[in-house]
Parts: C-alpha cells; structure tokens; sequence
C-alpha cells in the first residue's frame, strides 16, 4: 500500500495555486492521473520520485520516503520514470543505456526481447524513432525492478499505430513486473485501455476518484453515450443550426436548436449525449 498526502504552493500561468492531495494506491495498480493541463499531475508524479520538495508524506509499504524529519534521496526510493523527452544518453548505445543503471545483462537482454529492441542494442540513441527511443526509455525505468513507475505523458509524441503497440508493451511488463504504475495522460482511449483507476486532479485538487470505467464513461439517467469536447462553430444551414464539436481527433456535426444557441459560445467544452440511439461499428 502507497499513502501519498502531500502539499505545495504552485505557480500557474494565471495564478497561483495549492497541490493538496491524499490518497491511497493499492499494490500492482495502474492508476492513471488525468485533468486539464497545469492541475499538478506532473508534479505530484515528481514529487513521487523524489525531484521536487513539498511537505506531508509519502509511506510505501513501511518505508518513510517523506514526512516531517525524512526526504529520502531519489536514488534510494525504488522509482522508475519514464520522461516524455525520453531523456537518454546519446553517447552510449541502447544495451548501455539500460546497463548504467544496473549491471544486469540478464534483465537487459530480457526487457529489449519484449519490447523488440535486440537488434538495435548497439545503435546510438540519436538513430532511432520516436517510439524506439521510448521503448529504450520505458526498458530503462524497469531495469531496477521499481516498486513504482511513473509514466509522464510517455507515448503523446508518438503516431496511433505506435502508441497501441507500446501500450501492448506497457501492459506486459506492468503485468510481468507486478510493478504499481503512475502514468499522466489526456487520452482517454489509453487511460481506459491501460489503467483500472483514475484519478482526475482541478486546481491541485483531486476533484473524482474511481474505477476506469465509472469515470470515463460518464452517463446520465437513460443516456446511452455522452462525450465531452469543444464547440468550434455554429452555422446556420436553411432553417436548422449545425455545432461543430472537437471530440478527441474526431469533429462532429450536431444540430441544436435556436433557444439553445444563445447559451453556447465557441471554445465552451460541452457535452454530446443522446437517449436512444442504434449505433453502426464498421472496420
């Protein structure tokens, strides 16, 4: 068990606000942090691992990592972190990459087999796509068997067909390793697809808390769909109004009646939901 209660006084780009977290993470879960951009994600997960300071607590199992007298070091807390930069180094090849954190050939050879990297283990870093530098990244995390990874928006730079083929990758060694996984992300496909708890983080606040599926797919009374997006137009074609909507990657055409046009304006998130509908899945 994880006990995170932890605050620190951010910075935002229009005001100033409070990181006030506490919360519990089971062993082995893969707790994914969503919200909108400056809510305190990707500082709580640097916070976890030791690279930025704030006060309160952070217990693992019955190991002291921070409280009132106690910081342990970053090196000493077991923590993998995958960066969205990947931040390796490029002098050394891919094999050395993963041997400088931990002289483990073993291990090493093993996580490049699953990730399919031993062909490329004498490559420079700087050779390599964007999604093979981050395969490196995430077989570098794991080379100290860490209690706990944390994922910062590691596969948002990456095209669809490489993102699914890591998230594949990502489950594995999650699931081989038992290791409890942290990731931030605004994808909700990834976050449904890879994570069994969300935690959505407003102003430093944990504002919901819940399984994958009771917070993503948020419905009402006898809705059957309901997504959320951003309203880029209103056009008025004869008689009727269209709203173009942002859903994801997605855009969409909804007509809207006049009464409700002058409650909307552009750039408002809305949310799209219907009652009844047959919907058509085709490949």
């Amino acid at each position: 068990m994880i006990h995170i209660a932890i605050n620190k006084k951010l910075h935002g780009a229009s005001a100033d606000m409070q990181l006030d977290v506490n919360f519990e993470i089971k062993d082995g879960d893969f707790v994914a942090l969503s919200g909108k951009s400056g809510s305190g994600k990707t500082t709580l997960l640097r916070i976890l691992a030791g690279l930025e300071e704030a006060n309160g607590i952070i217990h693992v199992e019955e190991e002291i990592w921070l409280d009132n007298n106690i910081c342990k070091a970053v090196q000493k807390r077991e923590i993998g972190f995958v960066f969205q930069d990947y931040a390796l180094f490029d002098n050394m090849s891919v094999l050395q990459n993963l041997l400088y954190v931990k002289k483990d050939l073993v291990l090493a050879n093993h996580l490049l087999h699953v990730t399919e990297l031993t062909e490329l283990k004498d490559r420079s870093p700087s050779t390599l796509s964007g999604g093979q530098k981050q395969r490196v990244a995430l077989c570098r995390a794991m080379m100290k068997r860490p209690k706990i990874l944390l994922l910062d928006e590691p596969l948002s730079a990456l095209d669809p067909v490489m993102r699914s083929k890591l998230q594949n990758e990502i489950i594995a060694l999650h699931k081989e390793f038992k290791t409890t996984t942290i990731m931030v992300s605004h994808d909700p496909s990834e976050i449904y697809r890879l994570s069994n708890r969300v935690l959505v983080l407003e102003d430093g606040k944990i504002i919901n808390d819940g399984s994958t599926k009771d917070v993503l797919l948020r419905t009402k009374g006898s809705q059957k769909f309901s997504f959320e997006g951003e309203l880029l137009e209103i056009k008025k074609v004869d008689v009727i109004f269209i709203a173009i909507i942002a859903i994801g990657q997605q855009l969409v055409e909804v007509v809207v009646g006049e009464d409700e046009t002058k409650n909307l304006n552009i750039g408002d998130v809305v949310n799209v939901s219907t009652k009844a509908f047959s919907p058509t899945i085709t490949q």
